[in-house]
């Protein structure tokens, strides 16, 4: 959702909504990794019941990532992928559903947003690409050293967008994924999994929310059900507040910004394209086995937990002598409402209200001041009362002109400061400080030290500085000729970084002075600001927009055609007389198909997604829609200071012009295509343990080509309507891997079938409210944290689990020395007890036997329980392929793996040393010596011998 800074507005306001997530590692012993139990309690210490993925957040990242190397080709994305949702899934570890929503067809309104991040997208890429090859041609041409240029297509992002050849075998793979989960996964057991693909028209979000809406409106509904919602979209907490579940969580990744990135040329860390000085790569590791591995941390995620935000909102929005009855879960619908002035996908914000400005605070207090007057609340059940609304708004129209102004000054302020910073530091600063990786650190810094990363790039920069001190310093009428010899033609010219001041945008508006409404609408709109009935027209528009957007968050699209047809919003001192304005829409819309979204959103170059006559369209000068792809197109900064933040100005696509133009290449599709383009539905998937199987395997042996309902005590009280599907997975049926590296399932036992959400009339209103039977969950805040939302100073770190009152252990420097001495590790491992088994993967088919005069390697976790019986293979997608010609005869260990049943893990007890840690070699030797607690010797191991591998 276009909503930039709120999740940080938030998470500053209240900072206990943000949990870290506790995740537990799988460990990894002689290369073989044991797949970790999810059925085992969350280390969250919470369980949750549902788990919703919303795909696109998740698909991006793992397509092309921005700390990482990128996949070489469509099969490691698709690994990518799968690798991502386990650990999501080790993470949460829900216990009844799974959802996979993947964007489909959009509606009109959030097509502009789309066609505007395409478009960009394509420019920006094309732009980077120029500038890439023309400093790599400089580069060369001074003799600096670069690696050759790979031949590689670059990845376009844009082809994630439904209706692309990429989303369909998305599709296939995500269909393969989960019937091997579903056959080999301990946690999927009893889970039910509903795959709604990019065929399902709606966005991924929404498509959960309207779920989760039909759901809660059955009978059968548990209203205690523990939601947890993955996505990294602002949109996110609004929607899970609007469904007025207690128990709502989501999960996303944690931000982190200055993350180190290799250089795009030398694939060097330490600086950017536009830095880079083709300076030879530094040997990493004595035979520089390490070149190919970057210094980069595994990302992390966090909670955040809707039901300490509603404590936070309770004790924010109650208001006392009311004229009325409170009702907090209305007060937190207007919440809701509030925040869309602030930004949203489907409407630019107001000028007047910037988050970063405190508006949704100056948007609270108001509402508080007024709602006595208004006689009643904002919203209901995603309807607005417009009356109400105008109240508010002509409320901040009244210090529109402070605020504007009170921008100028805080502007005018900062500059000044950073002004005067930097003539400070001019002043002050030494002769040479080395920066970067060399720069000093502060004393008493508990962070671990960096690995040196590129010296000699870091020692040619401070060379360079050097020689330029040295040669300003000696003369200061001298300059520097092209062979470096000091010139006497003149001073050296003042580059422009080193002014005090710094170009900016160009600002014909002025919000700050006299006159600032007719000048932003002879600017922005090309109209004069004394046209009432344009600035009306625009005003109902924005309204409009307003009544759409609740709807679609509280009762799902209230229609498919509508969109905001201006690029800029309207101040709020215009929202007068609106209380009679229209806010009803057309019923029975209907969405575009996925081609044709495909049409309205993708720019020219990125054509090569649609079939060859639909193309042309884009790019033929003859062609009666070819106004609507500019080649190039202008970004209105609109008051910002970076590109990004501006407004792109693209023209709005016609929908009968753009329908009468696609009536002519229709009959070029060819069945593909057209399959392509046809809207589909859900996917629900379960494996042969759950109690709905046996039920929809009769359906496909009696071939019931009728909708039935679903048995809700079957499934978890899950309601909807179950049809036979064409492509459906079926036990004992092989399934195909639609990616060459991983192996087909031969021996199947998942079910699929299509399955439709419940049906409810068009006029049906569901209704936002707390349901009946649901318990509150016990409050989390202490009186002391509402003092404490500045945490007094201190950098704020978030709670580790959802139990507060655990008690982290601590380890300082010199343990961290100890073990790092201890306990061998190579490089490259993924933790620094990756070399350990878990307890009771001995007796699994993960585990590797140890070799002849192995030691073994004593158990870390006392407190895990033993594996349970019940356990599929390991994941094929983690398997390695094995040879079915030449192989080697089995060794040992491999013999091993075909009876699991001679070693028991309960004979390994007891050899950790104090607090489960492993002893040192030397400490094992001398047995009859005791740990660091009197009384507590070590048993001795078993002799060598007693088992025997062969």
């Amino acid at each position: 959702m276009g909503v930039p800074a709120f999740f940080r507005w938030l998470s500053r306001k209240y900072p206990s909504i943000i949990v870290s997530c506790v995740e537990e590692k799988a460990k990894e012993c002689n290369g073989v990794k044991a797949p970790i139990d999810t059925s085992k309690p969350n280390p969250n210490e919470v369980e949750f019941d549902n788990l919703y993925l919303d795909m696109n957040g998740i698909i991006h990242p793992c397509t092309h990532p921005e700390d990482k190397p990128a996949p070489k080709n469509e099969d490691e994305m698709m690994v990518a992928i799968f690798e991502y949702i386990d650990r999501i899934f080790n993470i949460v570890r829900p216990r009844r559903l799974l959802y996979m929503a993947i964007d489909g067809v959009a509606p009109r309104a959030k097509m502009n947003q789309q066609r505007s991040r395409r478009f960009r997208a394509s420019k920006e890429g094309m732009e980077a690409a120029e500038e890439k090859q023309k400093i790599r041609q400089e580069i060369l041409a001074k003799g600096g050293f670069l690696p050759p240029e790979e031949v590689k297509e670059r990845f376009d992002s844009n082809c994630i967008t439904p209706g692309t050849e990429f989303m369909d075998n998305l599709a296939k793979c995500l269909r393969y994924y989960i019937a091997d989960r579903l056959n080999s996964d301990l946690g999927w057991k009893n889970l039910t999994v509903i795959l709604s693909d990019a065929s399902a028209p709606g966005e991924g979000e929404h498509k959960i929310m309207d779920y989760i809406r039909r759901q809660r409106a059955q009978p059968n509904h548990d209203p205690n059900t523990h939601h947890c919602l993955c996505g990294a979209d602002a949109d996110l907490i609004m929607l899970g507040l609007a469904t007025h579940e207690p128990n709502f969580t989501i999960i996303r990744e944690e931000f982190k910004p200055n993350k180190p990135k290799p250089c795009a040329l030398c694939n060097q860390m330490g600086h950017e394209v536009k830095d880079c000085q083709g300076l030879p790569r530094e040997k990493q590791g004595k035979h520089d086995q390490f070149a190919d591995s970057l210094p980069m941390a595994e990302q992390e995620f966090i909670f955040i937990r809707l039901c300490v935000l509603r404590e936070y909102l309770e004790r924010e929005l109650t208001m006392a002598s009311l004229p009325f009855t409170f009702d907090f879960e209305r007060s937190v619908d207007d919440w809701v409402f509030m925040c869309f002035f602030v930004g949203n996908d489907f409407l630019p914000h107001l000028p007047s209200l910037e988050i970063r400005e405190g508006a949704i605070d100056r948007l609270v207090n108001i509402y508080k001041n007024v709602v006595h007057k208004t006689g009643g609340y904002l919203t209901e059940s995603g309807f607005v009362n417009l009356q109400r609304v105008q109240m508010i708004m002509l409320a901040v129209g009244e210090v529109e002109d402070s605020i504007f102004k009170k921008r100028k000054d805080d502007d005018d302020n900062f500059k000044r400061r950073q002004k005067e910073k930097r003539k400070r530091m001019k002043r002050d600063q030494p002769s040479f400080i080395p920066g970067g990786q060399f720069s000093p650190q502060a004393l008493g810094n508990r962070s671990s030290p960096q690995a040196i990363s590129n010296p000699r790039q870091a020692a040619f920069e401070m060379r360079m500085h050097d020689r330029q001190n040295s040669t300003t310093s000696s003369s200061p009428n001298t300059s520097l000729t092209p062979d470096s010899s000091p010139s006497l033609a003149g001073g050296i010219k003042r580059k422009a970084e080193d002014s005090d001041s710094e170009p900016e945008p160009e600002d014909n508006i002025r919000l700050w002075e006299t006159g600032w409404k007719q000048r932003y609408y002879k600017n922005k709109f090309d109209v004069d600001a004394s046209d009432e009935k344009f600035r009306r027209k625009v005003v109902q528009s924005y309204v409009e927009g307003l009544c759409w957007v609740l709807r679609y968050y509280y009762q799902g699209c209230a229609s498919w055609n509508w969109y905001y047809p201006f690029h800029y919003a309207p101040f709020a001192s215009d929202f007068e007389g609106i209380a009679d304005m229209p806010s009803d829409f057309e019923k029975g819309s209907k969405p575009f198909k996925p081609l044709e979204q495909l049409m309205g959103v993708f720019p020219a170059a990125s054509g090569n997604f649609l079939p060859p006559t639909w193309r042309k369209l884009m790019t033929d000068p003859e062609s009666s829609i070819i106004d609507f792809y500019p080649e190039d197109f202008a970004i209105d900064l609109n008051g910002k200071k970076y590109a990004w933040q501006g407004v792109a100005l693209l023209p709005f696509v016609d929908e009968r012009r753009l329908r009468a133009a696609l009536e002519e290449v229709y009959p070029d599709l060819t069945p593909e295509e057209s399959r392509r383009n046809s809207l589909g539905g859900d996917v629900l998937f379960v494996g042969k343990h759950h109690p709905l199987c046996d039920f929809i395997v009769e359906q496909y042996k009696t071939k019931n080509t009728e909708p039935v309902d679903i048995p809700p005590e079957l499934c978890h009280g899950i309601q909807g309507k179950l049809t036979l599907n064409e492509n459906a997975v079926l036990p004992d049926q092989t399934v195909e891997s639609p990616v060459p590296m991983l192996r087909d399932l031969t021996q199947n036992s998942a079910v699929s079938i299509s399955f439709k959400d419940p049906q409810f009339d068009e006029n049906f209103v569901f209704k936002a409210t707390v349901l009946p039977g649901a318990k509150k969950p016990a409050p989390v805040l202490k009186p002391g944290d509402w003092e404490k939302t500045n945490n007094d100073g201190r950098p704020w770190r978030p709670q580790l689990g959802f139990n507060r009152d655990r008690k982290p252990v601590h380890l300082d420097q010199s343990a961290f020395r100890t073990l790092g001495h201890t306990m061998p590790r190579e490089r490259g491992m993924p933790g620094m007890y990756a070399n350990a088994v878990p307890l009771g993967a001995y007796g699994s088919p993960y585990a590797r036997p140890l070799l002849s005069g192995q030691q073994q390697i004593p158990k870390l976790l006392s407190n895990l329980r033993p594996q349970e019986t019940w356990r599929g293979p390991t994941p094929l997608f983690q398997q390695t392929p094995q040879r079915t010609a030449g192989a080697a005869p089995l060794l040992a260990w491999n013999r091993m793996l075909q009876s699991q049943n001679q070693y028991q893990p309960s004979q390994y007890q007891g050899l950790g040393g104090p607090m489960g840690y492993p002893q040192r070699p030397e400490d094992r030797m001398d047995r009859g010596r005791q740990a660091y607690g009197p009384g507590r010797p070590y048993p001795l191991p078993p002799p060598s011998g007693r088992y025997s591998w062969n």
